[in-house]
């Protein structure tokens, strides 16, 4: 991998009870569709409680993080938000300051 990672996004999600199985599937099912987003670097999804899980992904500049935000897995979360989510997914940019991913495990 070569180039700066610049950009990031931190999403906060909290499932509606009794749907929390069903967004965690939702997340690991995600992963595949991020893998036809060439511009994201890295995508992490996570559990932080019995309801909140998360998404943190970085990109090489803001174009790339923009085209994350319009690209598959963002239309699919929104798309069963209404569904899945007690309120709507908390969305932060962020701006890498330092980064560290090893290579391909």
């Amino acid at each position: 991998m070569s180039g700066a990672i610049t950009k990031g996004l931190v999403v906060t999600l909290e499932a509606k009870p009794g749907l929390e199985d069903d967004l965690a599937q939702f997340l690991i099912e995600a992963q595949e569709l991020v893998t036809q987003e060439p511009g994201t670097v890295a995508w992490f999804a996570f559990r932080t409680g019995s309801r909140t899980f998360g998404i943190f992904d970085v990109f090489p500049d803001e174009a790339a993080r923009r085209a994350h935000l319009t690209g598959p897995v963002a239309a699919a979360l929104l798309g069963r938000a209404g569904d899945l989510l007690a309120e709507e997914p908390q969305i932060v940019d962020a701006d890498v300051l330092a980064d560290r991913i090893a290579g391909d495990r």
